[in-house]
């Protein structure tokens, strides 16, 4: 069997971002869909630990007088229990949707990167799921493929809002679908999480 017909599998690290209580029902901000997205988010998460992969997990804390939801000591900000790190998972906090500002979340994936390098694995991809797809999950997208990381997104593992502009409302599932569609044009491979959860 040559190599191209069984290649040397690539390195994953699982980024989780923002998949915290506000964002569903009777929190302050709640998305469409994000009780079916957070399920995907288990199953994913549920595959990546019994492979042993490496996962990070982002909290947004809006810490400002004007904070509408996120709030610091609120249960809105705490991790939703379907997507709550176990172990030593890293949960990383942030105050803007891009999720690599003032996190460290460049250095601790240059340092996975550099571990797959040297296990000559067959290269290294980092996969984002999480909320809001609109906002958060795509500035950390487009930020990991501006920083040089090749970027998949778990695509029904995560929600919008229901959005409107110029007097047009947008349905979450029609918001999350655009920015999904735009971001699959070049920054990103976006799939279903079963296509992620099937071996290589």
């Amino acid at each position: 069997m040559t190599s191209a017909e069984n290649p040397t599998p690539r390195s994953r690290v699982l980024v989780v971002v923002d998949i915290q209580r506000d964002y569903f029902e009777g929190g302050a901000f709640p998305l469409v869909g994000s009780e079916a997205a957070a399920s995907r988010a288990a199953e994913l998460l549920a595959g990546f630990r019994a492979a042993g992969e490496p996962v990070i997990h982002i909290q947004h804390v809006w810490d400002a007088p004007d904070a509408t939801f996120f709030r610091p000591g609120t249960p809105g900000v705490e991790i939703h229990p379907l997507a709550a790190p176990v172990g030593d998972e890293p949960v990383l906090q942030k105050e803007s949707p891009n999720s690599f500002l003032g996190t460290g979340l460049e250095e601790r994936l240059r340092v996975l990167e550099a571990e797959a390098a040297a296990a000559a694995s067959g290269g290294f991809d980092v996969v984002v799921i999480g909320m809001m797809t609109s906002m958060c999950v795509d500035a950390t997208v487009r930020a990991a493929s501006d920083l040089g990381f090749t970027v998949t997104v778990g695509a029904d593992a995560g929600a919008a809002p229901d959005l409107e502009f110029g007097g047009q409302a947008v349905p979450g599932a029609l918001v999350h679908a655009a920015f999904l569609a735009a971001l699959s044009d070049s920054y990103a491979t976006v799939v279903p999480v079963a296509e992620l959860l099937t071996p290589a």
